[in-house]
């Protein structure tokens, strides 16, 4: 296995893990393929797990269009039903026996594990002909150091979802900062309601994203290891945020996927939220047919001390599988599916690639009118540019414990990024990587 120049920094640290778990025979594959050398079509198998559901673009509908398109590289999209990690395994159990897809849909947080595991093909010079045409913030979540495995898809940067209605009756605007925030909440409070919500079961990725948007970058390299940080200065910022309103009781501290969460939204009593951007494909649901349909509304995420940035909450790309015998052409049909905004939108995906995306007559209705989609477009591209995930990100759901610590009272906030920072350090020392101390 030939070493490039450009294979270095973390690239040559994740190769540790990559030839652990596979060995060198993982490293074989990489002739991109000549789709006119036989006059044969080129074959691209892409396994992906996009909803399909009513009203929305198939996905076989789209590749249809390609396929007529592109006599010389054809495109067989399989929709996987089930769970992501069923997924990874899948792909994991195909690729080790030389029968893995050559696309496929990997979330961003598990794309430097799956690199160090051997699963991904580093497609950096392919992958940087279409970069101009993402969020640079996207776009960094399909980098492993100098490694480029894929092109991101969609993305969920943090934004503010608020009843307009409700402020306007309080005499409130939508927050432009952490201060007005917190002033916000105490006049909230004081009439009996909420606008943000402390949901420990979402620690994780929501917290973690809250530091990309104060400015932090966890993960970085520095010369030939891992180096963790995730107590800066933008965490002890969020961390304080939320810690005086769990003090002065003036969040709605409850599970986000619990009934808590949608009561409180039913009821009026929750008029705020800081959130992910894809939850505007189903949030205010229940609000559908009663006095508050059609008075919420979006915002970009107040500014948590880095001006006009957000951070990461989910999303995902389709990365190149190692074994894939003809990158070049994935890669083209990977950049021309990424792009076709519109019918990716219909999917509820909150695009990563640049352009006008048309919102859809539902998020209108439930938003009064709001060009929703051109909302969530600019904080896709405020996303943080400098804030990759680590191989064993996915341990960091010990965070999670510490929240719900934290609303008990048995904890503080800080401690749910100490939480992440001793978490983060053990997992990448488990897995054989050198970590800075």
């Amino acid at each position: 296995m030939a070493i490039t120049p450009r294979f270095t920094r973390t690239a040559a640290i994740v190769a540790v893990g990559a030839v652990s778990a596979f060995g060198l025979a993982a490293c074989s594959s990489g002739d991109s393929g000549d789709s006119s050398a036989g006059g044969d079509p080129v074959t691209i198998e892409y396994l992906h797990r996009l909803p399909d559901g009513e009203g929305m673009t198939p996905t076989s509908e789209i590749v249809e269009r390609w396929n007529a398109d592109h006599p010389d590289i054809q495109v067989k999209a399989t929709k996987f039903d089930g769970k992501s990690s069923d997924m990874i395994l899948k792909l994991e159990t195909d690729v080790k026996a030389g029968n893995g897809p050559c696309l496929a849909q990997t979330g961003y947080s598990e794309v430097p594990q799956l690199f160090v595991k051997g699963l991904l093909q580093d497609v950096a010079d392919e992958a940087k002909k279409y970069e101009d045409d993402f969020s640079a913030g996207a776009f960094s979540g399909m980098k492993v150091g100098d490694a480029i495995v894929g092109l991101p898809q969609d993305t969920g940067p943090l934004v503010y979802f608020y009843n307009e209605a409700e402020f306007t009756a309080l005499g409130l605007d939508a927050p432009k900062t952490l201060d007005d925030l917190t002033a916000d909440s105490a006049t909230a409070t004081a009439a009996g309601k909420y606008v943000t919500a402390f949901t420990p079961d979402e620690a994780q990725n929501w917290l973690a994203a809250q530091s990309a948007a104060a400015g932090d970058t966890w993960f970085t390299t520095a010369g030939d290891e891992w180096k963790v940080d995730a107590e800066g200065d933008g965490s002890e910022r969020v961390a304080a945020f939320w810690q005086g309103l769990l003090d002065s009781k003036q969040t709605l501290a409850t599970e986000r996927w619990g009934e808590g969460f949608t009561a409180a939204l039913n009821d009026g009593s929750l008029i705020g939220h800081v959130g992910a951007a894809w939850e505007a494909g189903f949030l205010l649901d229940s609000l559908d047919g009663t006095p508050a349909e059609g008075q919420w509304r979006v915002a970009q995420l107040p500014d948590f001390g880095a001006g006009a940035m957000s951070g990461p909450d989910g999303g995902s790309g389709v990365s190149v599988m190692k074994g894939c015998e003809h990158p070049a052409e994935a890669k083209e049909f990977n950049a021309w599916f990424n792009t076709q905004v519109d019918d990716l939108a219909s999917q509820g995906l909150v695009v990563a690639a640049k352009g006008d995306v048309e919102t859809p007559e539902k998020m209108l209705r439930q938003f009064g009118g709001q060009d929703v989609l051109a909302e969530l477009g600019t904080a896709t591209e405020n996303l943080n540019p400098d804030f990759p995930y680590a191989p064993g990100f996915s341990t960091l759901s010990k965070m999670n414990e510490t929240a719900a610590a934290a609303v008990a009272g048995t904890a503080t906030v800080a401690d749910i990024f100490t939480t992440a920072q001793d978490t983060a350090v053990a997992s990448l020392k488990d897995l054989g990587l050198p970590v800075a101390e």
